[in-house]
This record gives structure tokens, C-alpha cells and sequence, in this order.
């Protein structure tokens, strides 16, 4: 009797543990299946980011209440907060090693990223006769870091990734400093410019997220769950991206509707020329300095492209807050370029990386 007991709660307990292994082994594969789908659904969307904002901006406008709480209180920072910190979970100590050792190249890419695009964009502001806001805008735009979707154009064409990284790690991290400086002196004429705000909201929505991801990389990079969450991570920039586009165009809407087709093709224009003058003056500029064909390539895309995020959520925080539209509504026009170069870049920095791999298989093809 006693051995028939003991065999009975040895078979319990070893059921017990069977089904657990089996609960065990069904959890993991139905997380594993649905880390899988949000691995394609992140890379879908930033295959086909350019498209997939112009999307949102149209639904935005067609119903533009569906992004209203993205403008309540300080969501739209958070927002960019949570695009940084991705940004900075991609970011390894070896990036920061490639920043030490090719300081010279670092440095001119820097220089020619905060001299042409921020010069270029009050000399467009001039010629088009821009009013003040508009101005803010534009300025706003060419006084930005790089792009983090540049380093992906950058892989695309063939560039040099490496220095692409670097680049864009290195303008972001003197972003508060340079960013409200630059701000200041090409728009603080026409316009009143808050630098030091502007500063402390940079470095609390932009340096401080890129460090933090750092070093959750850092700490946490040789874990497998960490690595699966950096690989969605692409895809949840690229939906925190459209969510500050489609907050936009919410705050601008009713200047959109006055306006309509006038105010996009002007501010479009604008938009067109800064984004193709940087691409081509980054790029005579790094064959002014004897680069090879891959870091042309590479500081081309780095100076057209630009966090038009940051500009988008620092034009609606000092510019067009809710505060100033009700004072000023024109001050809503502040975040209508910022919003269009969001979804502008994306569009033209792909057809300059396809234009570029274009061109390699033509030079192939000759050969």
C-alpha cells in the first residue's frame, strides 16, 4: 500500500511538472511566433516608411481629431524621447571606438551639417519672402542633427554605414548646444527665440534618451530577449514618427484649409531645395576633401537629411504651442515644414540611394 501510494504521488508529481514544461514550452512559441510577426511588421514599415507617413498625414487631414492626444500636454516630446532612446539602443561601444579614430572625417562631416543646411535654409526663408513663423520653421529644419533614417539609406547605397553612424551620434550629441545657437542667430531677428528652453527640452528629449539606450545596450546588448526588442525597434520609430506627423497636421488644419494647395506647393518648394542642396552640396564637399565614392555618398545623405522630428516637436513646444496659435493663429505655420520634410526626406534620401546603385550598375554594365 505504501509503495502503491509513493508510485501514485511520484506520477503526480512528475505530470505536474510535464504539464508545466509543456505550458512552458507553448508560451515560448507563441512568443516567439509573435516576436516574429513584429519583427515584419517592423521591417515593412521601415522599408516603406516615406509611404507609410504620407498615409497617416492623409487620414490626419481627412480626420484630424484621430491625433489630438498627441498634442496634449507633453506627449509629443515623449514621443521623440521614445524615437531617441531606439536610436541609442543601436548604439555599441563600437560606434563610439569608429568616433576616436577617424576624428578628422567626423569633424568635417559635423562642420559641413551645421554651416550648409542651417545657411541654406534662411537664404531659401529670403528669396521666398517667408513670413516670420514659416521662417522658424524652415530654420528649425536646417539647424536639426542628421536623421536616424539615414544610416539606413546610407547601408542601402553602399556608403560608408560606419561613418554614417558616427555622424549622425555626433551632431545629436551637440544638438542642445549647437541647435538653439544657430536657432537663435539666423531666426532671433524676426522672431522671438527661447534658447535656453530650447536647450533644456533638447537635452531631455534627445541627449538624455540616446544615453539611456546606450546603456541599456551596453548592459543588456548579449541577451537574445534584447536583441528581439532591438530588432522592432526600427518599426516603433517609424509609428512614433507618424504620430507626431499626424499631431501636426491636427494643430494646422484649419491654416490648411484656408489655404490648401498654395500653402503645401510654397512650403513643398522650400522643403525640395534645402533637402536637394544639402545632398549636393555634402556631397561636392566631400569631394573637396578627396573622400572616396563611398563617404561622398554617405556625407551627401547626412547633410540633406535631417531629424525633422526634433524641428517638428521644438517648432509645436516654442513656436506654435497652444498658447501662441490661440494669440497668433499664423504661429500654427511654424510645424508645416518640419512636418513635410518629415515625410520629404524619407522619399528623397530612397530615390538618392536608389539613384546611386543606379548609377554603380550602369558603371558595371560599361565595364
Amino acid at each position: 500500500m505504501v509503495f502503491s501510494y509513493l508510485c501514485s504521488q511520484i506520477g503526480a508529481r512528475w505530470r505536474a511538472i510535464a504539464t508545466m514544461a509543456q505550458l512552458r514550452i507553448t508560451h515560448i512559441h507563441t512568443r516567439n511566433k509573435i516576436m516574429t510577426l513584429l519583427l515584419s511588421i517592423s521591417q515593412y514599415l521601415a522599408r516603406y516608411t516615406s509611404l507609410f507617413i504620407i498615409v497617416v498625414a492623409v487620414i490626419a487631414f481627412l480626420a484630424p481629431d484621430t491625433f489630438a492626444w498627441v498634442q496634449q500636454g507633453q506627449r509629443a516630446s515623449v514621443i521623440l524621447g521614445l524615437i531617441m532612446l531606439t536610436m541609442g539602443c543601436t548604439l555599441s561601444t563600437q560606434d563610439f571606438r569608429i568616433l576616436l579614430s577617424r576624428p578628422v572625417d567626423i569633424l568635417i562631416g559635423t562642420i559641413a551639417q551645421y554651416t550648409i543646411m542651417p545657411v541654406t535654409a534662411w537664404m531659401l526663408a529670403r528669396l521666398f519672402h517667408l513670413d516670420a513663423f514659416m521662417t522658424a520653421g524652415v530654420i528649425l529644419v536646417g539647424c536639426s542633427p542628421g536623421g536616424v533614417s539615414s544610416n539606413l539609406m546610407s547601408f542601402l547605397c553602399k556608403g560608408d554605414v560606419a561613418y554614417s553612424v558616427g555622424m549622425t551620434t555626433v551632431s545629436t550629441c551637440l544638438s542642445p548646444f549647437v541647435t538653439p545657437l544657430l536657432v537663435l542667430w539666423l531666426a532671433g531677428a524676426e522672431i522671438e527665440v527661447d534658447a535656453w528652453g530650447m536647450f533644456q527640452n533638447i537635452l531631455l528629449v534627445t541627449l538624455i534618451p540616446v544615453a539611456l539606450g546606450v546603456a541599456f545596450n551596453y548592459f543588456l546588448g548579449k541577451r537574445k530577449d534584447f536583441q528581439q526588442i532591438q530588432g522592432i525597434m526600427p518599426g516603433i520609430s517609424v509609428l512614433c514618427l507618424a504620430c507626431i506627423v499626424g499631431g501636426v497636421i491636427f494643430t494646422v488644419h484649419p491654416q490648411l484649409r484656408e489655404r490648401g494647395m498654395e500653402l503645401i506647393l510654397l512650403t513643398l518648394a522650400v522643403v525640395t531645395l534645402h533637402n536637394g542642396a544639402g545632398y549636393l552640396l555634402g556631397y561636392l564637399a566631400g569631394k573637396a576633401f578627396g573622400f572616396d565614392t563611398a563617404k561622398r555618398r554617405t556625407l551627401s545623405i547626412e547633410v540633406g537629411m535631417q531629424n525633422a522630428g526634433m524641428a517638428t516637436v521644438l517648432a509645436r513646444n516654442f513656436f506654435a504651442s497652444p498658447a501662441m496659435i490661440a494669440a497668433n493663429p499664423m504661429a500654427a505655420l511654424a510645424v508645416i515644414p518640419c512636418a513635410i520634410s518629415c515625410a520629404y526626406h524619407s522619399i528623397s534620401g530612397t530615390l538618392l540611394a536608389g539613384f546611386f546603385l543606379w548609377k554603380d550598375t550602369r558603371r558595371q554594365q560599361a565595364k
